[in-house]
């Protein structure tokens, strides 16, 4: 019978198994012992012996395996039949890796237990415990990396009921639901990087990092290498191991490109790259890598403008332009004033009230700085009052140079000069309805009873104007 034949017996292979086993452990291993079902030795290996200072194995037989193995456990394996297949065991010398198994007779029943000490196991294992000490500490600091990019804001740090604020929210929320890219488009201290947080926070990447780099901040020369990442040695001065790149950090996640109209355009070039084949490269490196990340940017410069000037490139522009969102100025929404006011007020911890000639001054301030130029304006009026109620006084003084507000009937009338009064009515239902769910939290019966409809004609409206019913 040939050796592949015989490997066809099941019977006869497991016994050669079994065997092999025993004698590859046996003698590979630091010692070997094995007991009775009362513990007590009946075997053991010369090597184990003089481990325990005996001068020949015949001195352990019959006695306890306590007795000559301090702390030994296999009384334990006999007694509950359960196998310790990998433990730490203290010997005079230094501690050994120790495997213990019962040992079993024909009908199953327990009759003893055999221990091997696994020779020279501790520097073996040395560089392996190495490196799962250096991939638990490599974890460790993805996962705090992680932490420190995820969005702090949602849908609920955007403050405000108007039209305007429940519309640029409707319209972040149908995007956060989809991977197209978004561009946000509005003046400076609008809450355009809190909003791409917050469509972030709504999205399926939620659980990825957030990564967030201004292209106006960065120096040219640098921002290809921060946005790309480097290969090992690229350039002069260079990191040894290389260094990623935002669009690496930001993999499976977001990346929110704050003012991109000040890309430059060799760079705007390599992102439309980005966006359309998925794929980019290392400054340096000749690796193509793939990209899964969903991209927001942001603007407050007129991007056609720049194209006409030849300063942006006008197919990344389209590609960005998928889903544009205009984040509306302070001053087009100044019904959000009492609640923004409120919770920056909140935000900073602070006692102080505002007045109601306090909330009207505010309301007949220009905001140049929007959102940002009021918390300014709230925390220093907070900080140099001793009264718990700011007046005007005390907000006059904070503004410094005040900008009236010109003409705001007049600004309004402009933006429904052209209108028809089909399209007026069905501006006026949708900021009714919108303003009453947001009253309501958003409880369509509530809303309903409020405004003297019927849930199922509110409901009919609503799918007619397209408005959500968690707004």
């Amino acid at each position: 019978m040939t050796d592949t034949e015989s490997l066809k017996d099941y019977q006869q292979v497991r016994l050669l198994a079994i065997r092999s086993l025993f004698e590859i452990i046996e003698q590979s291993s630091e010692g070997t012992v094995i007991v009775d079902r009362d513990a007590n030795i009946v075997w053991m290996n010369e090597r184990y012996a003089r481990r325990f200072g005996l001068a020949n194995a015949g001195e352990a037989i019959g006695r306890a395996c306590e007795s000559v193995i301090p702390g030994s456990l296999l009384r334990q394996v006999v007694r509950t039949g359960q196998p310790i297949l990998l433990d730490l065991q203290d010997t005079p010398r230094e501690p050994l890796v120790v495997m213990r198994l019962p040992i079993h007779d024909a009908g199953g029943a327990v009759i003893g237990a055999i221990g091997f000490a696994l020779f020279d196991e501790l520097r073996s294992l040395s560089p392996l415990l190495k490196r799962f000490q250096s991939m638990q500490a490599e974890l460790a600091s993805t996962r705090s990396l992680l932490r420190a990019r995820q969005a702090k804001y949602t849908f609920a740090h955007f403050i405000g009921t108007s039209a305007a604020s429940l519309e640029v929210k409707r319209r972040a929320r149908r995007g956060a639901s989809s991977d197209s890219p978004v561009l946000l488009l509005g003046e400076t201290g609008t809450g355009k990087e809190l909003l791409a947080q917050a469509i972030h926070s709504a999205s399926p990447r939620a659980h990825k990092a957030f990564v967030s780099i201004n292209s106006a901040a960065i120096p040219e020369t640098l921002l290809e290498a921060e946005f790309f990442g480097t290969a090992p040695g690229a350039f002069t001065g260079a990191d040894r191991k290389g260094r990623p790149g935002k669009l690496q950090i930001a993999q499976g996640g977001t990346l929110f490109l704050d003012e991109i109209g000040d890309m430059p355009l060799p760079l705007q070039s390599k992102l439309l790259r980005v966006l359309q084949e998925k794929e980019f490269e290392p400054v340096g490196s000749n690796e193509v890598l793939h990209s899964d990340v969903r991209v927001i940017a942001a603007t407050s410069s007129d991007l056609e403008a720049a194209i006409r000037r030849g300063e942006f490139r006008a197919d990344l522009y389209y590609r960005l332009n998928v889903l544009p969102i205009q984040v509306p100025p302070l001053r087009e929404r100044l019904e959000d004033l009492p609640a923004l006011s409120e919770a920056i007020l909140e935000e900073l911890r602070s006692q102080h009230e505002l007045a109601a000639e306090a909330l009207e001054l505010l309301g007949r301030h220009a905001w140049p700085g929007n959102v940002r130029e009021l918390r300014n304006v709230l925390e220093r009026a907070a900080l140099l009052s001793d009264a718990q109620v700011l007046d005007a006084a005390d907000i006059r003084g904070a503004i410094g140079t005040f900008k009236a507000l010109e003409h705001p009937q007049v600004q309004a009338t402009e933006s429904v000069r052209n209108e028809t009064f089909s399209a007026a009515r069905e501006r006026f239902d949708r900021q009714l309805i919108e303003t009453t769910l947001a009253r309501c939290a958003g409880k369509v019966v509530e809303a309903a009873k409020q405004l003297g409809l019927g849930r199922s004609t509110l409901y009919k409206k609503m799918v007619a104007l397209g408005i959500a019913e968690s707004q």
